[in-house]
């Protein structure tokens, strides 16, 4: 198992959250249908948001690139600190897990309740 860290934007609670996901192998094959859980830690049982490709939330730009969009709405019902979420291919059997986690920051914007 390896692990990399990589620095990303930061969840600004109100707003939409937009992230570019590149990976080296071909995770995302157009057939792909993929599921995300938003948690506030693995182990929490609270889903915060579903995402998946069915929605638009996930959405397949080639076989190593997707594009993750969590909706106004969820953010704003984060706390500040950080979320987790991992990604699954639902359209295989069985499910196949992505191998991958993300930890996202959540910070509270100086700039708020515009919408």
């Amino acid at each position: 198992m390896s692990v990399a860290i990589v620095e990303g934007p930061a969840i600004l609670i109100g707003y939409a959250y937009r992230l570019d996901l590149e990976a080296e192998a071909s995770l995302f094959p157009e057939t792909a249908d993929i599921i995300a859980q938003v948690r506030i830690k693995p182990s929490a049982t609270d889903i915060l948001a579903t995402l998946t490709t069915a929605d638009g939330t996930l959405i397949r730009q080639s076989d190593c690139l997707l594009s993750l969009t969590i909706p106004a709405q969820y953010t704003a019902n984060l706390e500040p600190g950080s979320v987790v979420l991992d990604m699954v291919r639902v359209d295989v059997s069985p499910a196949l897990p992505l191998g991958f986690l993300l930890e996202i920051p959540v910070m509270l914007p100086i700039t708020r309740g515009l919408s």
